[in-house]
């Protein structure tokens, strides 16, 4: 898994771009641009929405998801009663927090295996329940003898 903590999803969309062999004048014609303008975009760190939009379409990937895994591994949200009725008033979409993807759940459960975190590391670190923890832990079989 890529490093999460330090997004540069120009290199992202570059690998992507490889991966599924797409001619660099397709991509112009999608973004109605020269090729100086996408290799701009593969060397930036960040992307505008609408760009990162266009590169998902084009490249069936959710890039937003890089993101949002980001914010689950190294913002997670407050359980304090304050943060909490902020999020109830806002007439924006409410989302689940804890939707973790199997590469989130693999990066975790190869902290605890390689020994880099332990368990009460990994829960106080990343804001993981400690059910869910050892939930995982359960269903992928790790030695649940480390890092108690």
């Amino acid at each position: 898994m890529h490093n999460l903590k330090n997004i540069h999803i120009g290199s992202l969309i570059k690998k992507r771009v490889t991966e599924c062999n797409i001619n660099i004048s397709r991509i112009c014609n999608f973004f109605n641009c020269d090729e100086l303008l996408i290799n701009r975009m593969y060397r930036s760190d960040s992307l505008d929405s609408d760009h990162l939009l266009k590169w998902s379409k084009l490249l069936e990937y959710d890039f937003f998801r890089i993101y949002s895994q980001h914010l689950i591994l190294y913002s997670p949200q407050s359980s304090s009663k304050s943060n909490h009725s902020k999020l109830e008033k806002t007439s924006l979409p409410q989302f689940r927090k804890n939707i973790y993807t199997k590469e989130i759940i693999d990066f975790i459960i190869e902290l605890i295996e390689t020994k880099k975190k332990t368990k009460t590391q990994v829960i106080k670190e990343y804001k993981i329940p400690k059910t869910t923890l050892y939930k995982w832990i359960a269903k992928y079989k790790i030695n649940s003898n480390d890092g108690k």
